[in-house]
């Protein structure tokens, strides 16, 4: 390393939860993929991922980011060094409505996500 430079930072683990068939794309970019995970697994990875110290970008499928988990929940609320998204179910992604959706209506107005 050459005088004044400084360490790389430690990286941000990208992790994936979701079907199998969305999961496996992920997977080509380094992706850390949890296929066709189920509400006990996402609670274990974010309960490790919580206890851990280490940045991450959870990306959940949108079953799984509405599947009620308790740890998802605490650390949504908790907002820091860990970064949770969700994206769009891989068949049907037509249906996908993200949740900020409502909250830009409530501040905008009903028409506000029109397309004019």
């Amino acid at each position: 390393m050459q005088p004044g430079m400084d360490a790389a930072p430690d990286l941000a683990r990208l992790v994936v939860l979701g079907s199998a068939g969305l999961a496996e794309g992920f997977r080509l970019v380094g992706a850390e993929i949890h296929a066709d995970a189920d509400t006990a697994t996402l609670d274990r990875v974010l309960e490790e991922l919580a206890h851990s110290g280490t940045a991450a970008l959870v990306l959940l499928e949108s079953t799984l980011a509405h599947a009620g988990s308790p740890w998802l929940d605490r650390l949504r609320n908790e907002g820091g060094r860990i970064v949770i998204t969700e994206l769009p179910p891989l068949p049907s992604p037509e249906t996908y409505a993200p949740a900020v959706d409502e909250v830009v209506r409530a501040v905008l107005g009903p028409d506000a996500l029109s397309p004019d």
